[in-house]
């Protein structure tokens, strides 16, 4: 800053010294100056402002933009919704499937246990009846240990028996209805086929012999439309007979028959037998 310029005047003997004494500030300097400090605080104020309203202004811009992402949101949030739905209808029918699944297996498991029941009843008629046949090829193999001459004796012949035998046989075999069957059983309450021919017999003094096939070979061969009762009917060939038992009149005979009806009396109608022999 240039010093203001001084009146010139008639200089003393000390006008060479330069005065030391400080300019006086003036009013339209002090003036200047306070404009000037006015000025650059009103600058840096609206620099301050711009600034301030600069990030006053962001706000502003993150405001306008809010609606697109509260859109985005919106959309993110029915896309989930939509999501969480199927995901709940695929666990339903899953559910749905798994329930019809084990339903079905239940109910496999009901037709396979009566398949397996049905199965093991015909498996066990089956086996009853192989054991029938057994019995009967039993009775068709059996032999007693008896002499050749007792053997002979009484495929030929029979004791003769007697006065009113034929009762007493019927008497005995009635006694004995309801005794179970068994197989190679000689009494007094089981019985086979020939073992109880054998002992009715032998009530009236005739000595039978012990099987089936002996059985049908002693006596007098009768016709089975001219048999009378106490003749002896026996089933398969003659000699080679599987089953014996007696007749009792009305068309009916008793025997042994079978381990599951044991001693009975049944209609020859039935089961005919193959032939007859008289021994009485």
């Amino acid at each position: 800053m240039k010093e203001p310029l001084v009146p010139v005047v008639p200089m003393s003997h000390t006008a060479h010294i330069r005065s030391h004494r400080k300019p006086r500030r003036t009013a339209s300097s002090t003036m200047a100056m306070r404009a000037g400090v006015a000025g650059g605080v009103l600058s840096t104020l609206a620099v301050a402002g711009a600034s301030a309203s600069a990030n006053a202004a962001e706000p502003v811009t993150q405001t306008l933009e809010l609606p697109t992402l509260t859109a985005d949101l919106a959309a993110q949030v029915a896309q989930s919704a939509d999501a969480t739905q199927q995901a709940a209808a695929n666990y339903q029918l899953r559910a749905e499937r798994d329930a019809a699944a084990a339903k079905a297996a239940k109910e496999a498991k009901a037709d396979l246990a009566e398949a397996k029941e049905k199965a093991e009843a015909k498996k066990k008629a089956a086996e009853e009846a192989r054991k029938a046949a057994a019995e009967r090829a039993a009775r068709d193999a059996e032999r007693p240990a008896l002499s050749t001459a007792t053997t002979t004796a009484a495929t030929t012949t029979a004791s003769a028996p007697a006065s009113g035998s034929v009762a007493t046989v019927i008497a005995f075999l009635k006694a004995q209805v309801g005794d179970a069957y068994v197989m190679g059983a000689t009494g007094p309450n089981a019985w086979d086929c020939s073992s109880l021919v054998q002992a009715a017999f032998r009530q009236v003094g005739v000595d039978l012999p012990r099987v089936s096939q002996d059985q049908s070979t002693v006596g007098t061969d009768i016709p089975l439309s001219q048999i009378q009762v106490g003749d002896i009917l026996y089933w398969g060939g003659k000699g080679s007979a599987y089953h014996t038992g007696v007749y009792i009149g009305n068309g009916q005979y008793l025997d042994a028959a079978n381990p599951s009806k044991g001693v009975v009396i049944q209609d020859l109608s039935g089961y005919p037998a193959s032939g007859a022999v008289r021994v009485l």
